[in-house]
């Protein structure tokens, strides 16, 4: 998308520059979670919202709706499509941190757990637009990724809400949740390094045919991992639910999570073998996927 307008942003490395609709989601989505959080803090904190349920919500909901009627009347088109989307996500990050701060203690984890999606998506979009423009789309923030997707994050919430009703307590016994917040950092790190060292080698979809510049990416965390952007995937979805403190939906997801990435990787790499041919096989031989008990697509 953006490499049809925005010649510098095809190239990726130190002089790599983000393309334009990668700075206009960047312009949106940090003046969103900024314009909401400023007024809405100091509000909430010194007691100016009334005292009725939902009143807090009331503000941010307001000045969200204010930057959305701004971002409809400046943008048209693709670039209004590009930002009300980081907008959205900017919001969703702003009314996280509210809830950190001001929620009671048993909905904090679910700020925590709203702060990592937002993020998550958005940088998505965001590392996709520096690393690889020509494959950006507003796919790229991964909001429709499939109808289980949004069916697992439903059940997740459903799941954190019921318990938090009749077992309170279970929800931030000894503090266990903080083991999703490190689950999820690990797995956000290991994906966007992973993305950014493929560069345009990188696609969110699997590829049948091999583009000139699609190369072989050996080095970096693809050294240690032949799908480094998989395995951050997998153990930030199972750190979302670890996060949530869900018992049910931790099983669940690692169990869906796994048998996705077994028959992903089984197709992608039988593309690559063909694309690659002798020198994918040397460095299957070499590198494991990093996802446990998944091998690929081996020649016997």
């Amino acid at each position: 998308m953006c490499a049809n307008n925005s010649r510098p942003s095809a190239t990726t490395g130190p002089h790599a520059k983000l393309c334009s609709e990668g700075r206009i989601s960047l312009y949106c989505f940090l003046a969103t979670a900024g314009l909401v959080l400023v007024p809405s803090v100091p509000q909430i904190y010194y007691g100016i919202v009334p005292n009725v349920w939902g009143a807090v919500l009331w503000g941010p909901m307001l000045y969200y709706a204010l930057i959305n009627m701004i971002i409809r009347f400046v943008l048209r088109n693709m670039e209004y499509q590009v930002a009300i989307r980081a907008s959205f996500l900017g919001f969703t990050m702003a009314a996280s941190v509210l809830v950190i701060c001001f929620a009671p203690v048993p909905w904090q984890q679910f700020g925590v757990y709203g702060c990592f999606m937002s993020f998550f998506h958005y940088s998505e979009f965001l590392v996709i637009a520096f690393a690889n423009p020509r494959t950006l789309s507003l796919d790229s923030f991964m909001l429709n990724h499939s109808v289980h997707y949004g069916l697992a994050a439903a059940a997740s919430w459903i799941e954190f809400v019921l318990e938090l009703y009749f077992l309170p307590e279970f929800k931030r016994w000894a503090y266990l949740w903080l083991l999703g917040v490190t689950l999820c950092a690990f797995g956000e790190i290991v994906r966007k390094v992973a993305i950014i060292t493929a560069g345009r080698s990188f696609t969110h979809l699997v590829q049948d045919e091999k583009h000139t510049d699609h190369k072989l990416i050996t080095h970096g965390l693809y050294a240690y991992s032949r799908h480094p952007s998989y395995v951050g995937w997998f153990y930030w979805s199972i750190g979302t639910q670890v996060i949530l403190m869900n018992p049910l939906c931790i099983c669940i997801y690692a169990l869906v999570s796994w048998l996705f990435f077994h028959d992903r990787i089984y197709v992608e790499e039988y593309s690559l073998l063909y694309f690659f041919q002798s020198d994918y096989a040397r460095y299957q031989k070499r590198v494991p996927t990093g996802l446990p008990f998944i091998k690929g697509y081996l020649i016997e």
